[in-house]
């Protein structure tokens, strides 16, 4: 088997998120995903009836696993909690169950690990860790600040998987948008085309589930007292 990155994750099965857990577990050769209450966003808990019918049967053929086999990217784009994250990480939970290799990472961790692999001379060697999974997320592109140079080795990653695995990317910025974060018009240009090739675009274009719930939370609070007043 080969030696995964040293990460703490949790196993998207674990019924008890946000429960840190002491070693790294695998599904196979698969690590989804990475931090706090991601543990429970499985397939069985993610609100399908929040999505537009079109995202609904995107959705639907993307479950049934041929995206890998055809080497095709997935941008989930909308605002922040718009279910991005989630949509994704379920999408990766029914693949790891299928027998896919999958491997989540936030951006910024895996802009660090990139650093930190190219400093310590072994960049060519964690390029080929990367490549060895069939689906490659990466969670809240453009979400922090990065350099250029640390960009850069983040479009090398994008580069290498192009038609030779799945890069599946959440993001709040629009391919017009992504010059913010390549900080270069060649490199993005280049970035988007390698990208879009072959891809699906998903679109969340919703409301925040975040505020939705403490809206309902808050609802529920008051009928009690408008119930006794009545």
């Amino acid at each position: 088997r080969p030696k995964l990155p040293q990460t703490d994750s949790v196993n998207l099965s674990s019924p008890y998120p946000r429960k840190k857990i002491d070693r790294k577990p695998e599904w196979g050769n698969s690590v989804l995903p990475e931090h706090y209450e991601m543990a429970n966003l499985g397939l069985d808990l993610f609100d399908r009836t929040r999505l537009p019918l079109k995202i609904n049967h995107q959705f639907s053929t993307l479950l049934e696993g041929g995206l890998l086999d055809r080497r095709e990217n997935v941008l989930a784009v909308g605002p922040p909690g718009s279910g991005k994250t989630h949509l994704l990480c379920a999408l990766g939970h029914a693949l790891v169950l299928q027998g896919r290799r999958v491997r989540f990472y936030g951006c910024s961790t895996l802009v660090e690990e990139l650093v930190q692999s190219k400093r310590e001379q072994r960049l060519s060697q964690f390029m080929k860790q990367l490549l060895r999974y069939e689906a490659l997320i990466v969670d809240g592109l453009g979400y922090m600040q990065h350099s250029r140079q640390e960009m850069d080795l983040f479009f090398h990653v994008l580069a290498e998987r192009y038609e030779r695995g799945s890069l599946l990317i959440t993001s709040h910025l629009a391919f017009s948008q992504w010059e913010k974060i390549f900080q270069d018009p060649t490199v993005t240009t280049a970035a988007v085309d390698r990208f879009v090739h072959h891809s699906v675009i998903l679109e969340l274009n919703l409301p925040s589930y975040r505020l939705e719930a403490a809206q309902q939370r808050q609802k529920a609070k008051q009928e009690p007292l408008e119930t006794g007043s009545s």
